[in-house]
C-alpha cells in the first residue's frame, strides 16, 4: 500500500523536485501535439438515476431541487435509500470494454480519459485505500484496470482523470436533514468528510480541507498512477483552492519522476490557474481561444450541453457542431477532448453511437489536415465570431459559406469551410491574389487543390479570394464542414 514516505522517497530521487519552478521544465508528451482528438468518458454511480446530470449524488440532499424530489418519488426518503444504496444496482452486466474501444477508435480518436473516481468518492478501480471501489462492490470489476488494456490493445494512448478533491464537500448537505449521511464518518467511509459546502469558486474558502483529507487525496491519485501508468492525468477545478496548492506540488513531482522511471512523456490537465503556467496541459471546460495560442493546449466539452453523463434527457450537439468544435481546436494549436457517457448497465447508447461514427466517417476524408497538422499563420476567416474561454458552448452558432479554419501539414495548407450547406462553389478570401489593392496573407503560387475525400477540384484565384468548386460528397456528411488541400508550387 502506497503511504507518504514512498511518494517522498519518490520525490527526493528526481529529477523533479516539488517546486514550480523544477515542474514547469515537464513537458508535453510529443504525441499530444500531433494526435488532436480524445475520447472522455463520465460513467459510475450517478449514471444509475439517468436523471439531469452527473451531479446527482450531491443534489439529491438538497431539499427543494429537482433531483431531491425525483429521488423520494422513485426512490424513497434518503434516510432509507441513500447515494450508497445505487451501488448495488450498478451491475455494468452489459460492459464491455474492447466493444467501447472499437467504438472510440472508430470514432478516430487517438487517445481516451476514463473518469476513475468522481466527486461521488466511488472508485472505479481497484484500491487499497478505500473498499468503496468497483472490484469490491457493484460490478465487482477493475473498470479502469480493463478499459486501459482495451486502450492500449487498440494502439490508442491511455489516460485518466480524477475528481475527488471536491468530495471535500461534496456530500454535505446530507447533514442538513435527516439522511444516511450522518455521524461518526471517519476516514475511509464512502461519505466522509462531507462539510459544508462553501463557495466553491473562492480559492480561500472554509472550512478548509484538513491536513489528514488533503493527505488522501494526495495517496489516492498516487496509487492510480502507479497502478495504471496514465500518460495524462486530468483534474477538475477545486484543485486550484489554495489548500491544495503544496499537494498538488507534490503528486506532480511524483508523477513526472514516476514517469522518468517508466521512460515515458507525461503531463498533467488542469483548468483555471489549478497549476503554475508551463507545469502542466491547460485545459479550457466547454470553451476555448479567439485566436490561435503559441502553446499546446485542451478542450474538453460533452455530445451534450446539460450533461456529462448519460440520462433522459440530454441536450445533443449537431454531428456539425462537434466538428467545428475540433476544427476551431485545432487550428488554433488545441486538441478536442470529447465527452460521451455510457449507460449505467455498460452500453452506449444509439444516438451516442451515432454521432461518434459520423466523426469517424468525416476524420476519413479530412483527417490529413487534423492529424499531425500545426497552426497557419491565419487560424480563421469569416463574418462569424466563436465565443471564446469557458462554458462558451451553451449555444449553438450559426456558420455560413464564407466561415473558414486553416491548418498546415506536411507543406500543405487546409482550409476547412464551416457551413457548405446549398453551395456549389467557396471562395476563401485568404487566398486572394489582391484585397483592396493591397496583398492577400498569402502571396505564393497554387499548384492544385484538392477536395478531402474526393481528389482535385476546379479553383480560380481572383482578386476577391480563392473560388474553389465543391464535388459531391457522402450524404452521410451533409451539412458537416468541408475540407481541401492546397498544395503550393
Amino acid at each position: 500500500m502506497i503511504d507518504l514516505e514512498t511518494v517522498n522517497a519518490v520525490i527526493a530521487a528526481g529529477p523533479y523536485d516539488d517546486t514550480w519552478e523544477s515542474l514547469s521544465r515537464n513537458v508535453v508528451p510529443d504525441w499530444f501535439t500531433d494526435a488532436k482528438f480524445g475520447i472522455f468518458t463520465h460513467w459510475g454511480l450517478y449514471t444509475v438515476p439517468e436523471y439531469r446530470n452527473e451531479w446527482y449524488s450531491r443534489n439529491m440532499y438538497i431539499k427543494g431541487s429537482p433531483e431531491f424530489e425525483h429521488h423520494i418519488k422513485t426512490y424513497g426518503p434518503q434516510k432509507d435509500f441513500g447515494y450508497k444504496d445505487f451501488i448495488a444496482m450498478f451491475t455494468a452486466e452489459r460492459f464491455d470494454a474492447d466493444a467501447w474501444l472499437d467504438l472510440f477508435r472508430q470514432a478516430g480518436a487517438r487517445y481516451y480519459f476514463p473518469v476513475s473516481e468522481h466527486h461521488d468518492g466511488f472508485q472505479m478501480y481497484h484500491s487499497e485505500l478505500s473498499h468503496w471501489n468497483s472490484v469490491e462492490m457493484g460490478p465487482h470489476r477493475d473498470i479502469i484496470g480493463e478499459l486501459r488494456a482495451a486502450t492500449l490493445e487498440h494502439g490508442l494512448h491511455f489516460a485518466t482523470s480524477n475528481h475527488r478533491a471536491e468530495h471535500w464537500w461534496f456530500m454535505g448537505h446530507g447533514r442538513d436533514f435527516d439522511s444516511d449521511i450522518h455521524e461518526p464518518l471517519r476516514r475511509g467511509d464512502f461519505y466522509w468528510p462531507a462539510q459544508a459546502e462553501p463557495d466553491n469558486q473562492d480559492l480561500f474558502s472554509v472550512p478548509r480541507p484538513t491536513t489528514e483529507y488533503r493527505e488522501d487525496w494526495l495517496l489516492r491519485v498516487c496509487e492510480l498512477i502507479d497502478r495504471y501508468q496514465p500518460e495524462l492525468l486530468y483534474f477538475d477545478w477545486w484543485i486550484q483552492h489554495e489548500a491544495f496548492k503544496p499537494y498538488v506540488r507534490k503528486f506532480a513531482a511524483y508523477y513526472y519522476n514516476r514517469a522518468a522511471q517508466w521512460g515515458r512523456q507525461v503531463s498533467i490537465c488542469y483548468k483555471d490557474e489549478g497549476m503554475a503556467w508551463g507545469s502542466g496541459l491547460a485545459d479550457v471546460e466547454r470553451g476555448g481561444f479567439a485566436q490561435a495560442q503559441p502553446f499546446v493546449w485542451q478542450t474538453d466539452t460533452a455530445i451534450a450541453r446539460n450533461s456529462w453523463c448519460y440520462t433522459d434527457s440530454l441536450e445533443y450537439k449537431s454531428l456539425s457542431e462537434l466538428i467545428v468544435s475540433l476544427l476551431d481546436a485545432v487550428s488554433k494549436n488545441g486538441n478536442l477532448l470529447l465527452n460521451v457517457g455510457p449507460r449505467a448497465d455498460g452500453s452506449i447508447a444509439s444516438h451516442d453511437r451515432e454521432l461518434l461514427t459520423g466523426i469517424g466517417r468525416w476524420l476519413e476524408d479530412n483527417g490529413a489536415g487534423i492529424y499531425g497538422s500545426r497552426p497557419w499563420k491565419l487560424s480563421q476567416e469569416g463574418p462569424t465570431s466563436m465565443p471564446s474561454g469557458a462554458f462558451a458552448d451553451q449555444q449553438a452558432v450559426s456558420w455560413s459559406a464564407r466561415d473558414f479554419r486553416f491548418t498546415t501539414n506536411n507543406g500543405d495548407l487546409f482550409a476547412f469551410c464551416l457551413n457548405p450547406e446549398g453551395v456549389s462553389k467557396v471562395t476563401i478570401s485568404s487566398f486572394a491574389a489582391y484585397h483592396d489593392g493591397q496583398r492577400a496573407p498569402f502571396h505564393g503560387v497554387i499548384r492544385e487543390v484538392e477536395q478531402l475525400g474526393h481528389g482535385p477540384v476546379p479553383c480560380t484565384r481572383t482578386n476577391d479570394g480563392l473560388e474553389v468548386s465543391c464535388a459531391e460528397r457522402d450524404t452521410r456528411l451533409a451539412g458537416t464542414p468541408i475540407g481541401f488541400r492546397i498544395r503550393v508550387a
